[in-house]
């Protein structure tokens, strides 16, 4: 038997950090994709295989521990922590094939969650739903992470553009908002766990301050929903850069990451800023009717993929 799962990557487009603390956020998914495909072992060890990005290590899954056989480490951690919590321990192999950069701030680690659990559930033919799947690959990534966001899993799981309320009620977008971006990404791979726990420190640090920003950050997701819901793509953009702003003064942009920002912006985006994490990683710029200048111009120094936003959630199957 053997079970294949594909999850989508994601792009926040407002709300990164200060959704850890309690505000809102918007992301998408975007059409890249992570796949799992699971089979029965064929010797009497597991093995988890990443021809992508040239990675093998044979897993100890009941010591949650690995030994590498080529490759660094990195999303082994997601694929441990799923097979520990939903496979009974008997020998599998484990393929990850990915059109997402690891790193790049495009949720890369809740795309791999996601599908590797849809895998292990079908393999072991486990009733699931979306909701639970989203649960359930959000308590990875809390345990691999320590802090993690529903959003990234919740994205990954469900598919299409989502706002996140305060109260964590989720609204999906139903309005069409299938207009062009381009994300660049440097080579600089960010670190979700270590970035979220130095805003924390900061916040610790300095409460007075970054406070109100956080909650300002979340005023300004607000406004991003309502002009969503307008499909008016200025007013987006508008916002988009004043929340890179926001990134700045909590400390997660890089040198990298606004230059691409701002030769996104001189390129002719109407929007740009950091998508993810920080630390490393992705910009997201807004640009109807520019795509091949941005592309171009954040190509000189860095990464570039040209991405839309799609309604496809995970998918997974068995095959006998």
């Amino acid at each position: 038997m053997i079970a294949k799962a594909s999850a989508p990557a994601k792009a926040i487009l407002f709300g990164e950090h200060s959704v850890v603390y309690g505000e809102p956020a918007i992301a998408g998914a975007v059409n890249k994709r992570a796949y799992i495909t699971i089979k029965e072992s064929e010797c009497d060890k597991s093995i988890f295989r990443a021809p992508n990005i040239n990675f093998e290590a044979e897993l100890l899954t009941r010591e949650k521990k690995y030994i590498l056989r080529k490759g660094k480490p990195g999303i082994i951690r997601y694929i441990l922590e799923s097979v520990y919590r939903a496979h009974d321990h008997t020998p599998i192999d484990i393929t990850l094939t990915s059109n997402v950069p690891i790193g790049s701030g495009l949720g890369s680690s809740a795309a791999v969650t996601v599908a590797t659990l849809a895998a292990l559930y079908r393999y072991h033919n486990v009733r699931f739903n979306k909701k639970s799947l989203a649960h359930d690959a959000h308590m990875v990534e809390q345990a691999v992470q320590g802090v993690a966001s529903p959003l990234d899993t919740l994205v990954s799981t469900y598919g299409g553009l989502v706002y996140l309320s305060r109260n964590k009620k989720v609204e999906r977008f139903n309005v069409n908002f299938n207009v062009p971006f381009v994300v660049g990404y440097t080579t600089k791979h960010g670190n979700t766990g270590k970035m979220v726990k130095d805003v924390r420190h900061l916040k610790d640090k300095n409460p007075k301050i970054i406070n109100p920003v956080i909650t300002a950050m979340g005023n300004l997701t607000n406004y991003a929903k309502q002009a969503i819901l307008k499909r008016d793509f200025d007013k987006v953009g508008e916002l988009m850069n004043i929340n890179h702003g926001f990134l700045d003064v909590i400390g997660v942009n890089t040198l990298e990451l606004s230059r691409m920002v701002y030769n996104a912006r001189e390129a002719g985006a109407i929007g740009s800023k950091t998508t993810g994490a920080g630390g490393g990683g992705s910009i997201i710029a807004l640009c109807p009717g520019k795509v091949d200048e941005v592309a171009e111009a954040i190509a000189r120094d860095d990464n570039i993929l040209k991405i839309h936003f799609t309604r496809k959630g995970v998918s997974s199957r068995v095959y006998q």
